[in-house]
């Protein structure tokens, strides 16, 4: 309780923006989407053949 009563009571104190919970996830969706995204492309053009002659 300490911890939260010292931030109520300094000079510097700001309030979350809604905007702030707003943009979190919608980053997390587009870096995620843009991983599958890449991952995707990158499987669709490796050729099978090369890496089946691997194992």
């Amino acid at each position: 309780m300490g911890f939260i009563c010292y931030f109520d009571y300094t000079a510097f104190r700001k309030g979350v923006e809604w905007w702030y919970l707003a943009i979190a996830p919608l980053l997390v969706l587009v870096v995620a989407f843009a991983t599958v995204s890449f991952q995707a492309v990158r499987a669709a053009l490796a050729n099978p053949i090369r890496n089946l002659r691997g194992e």
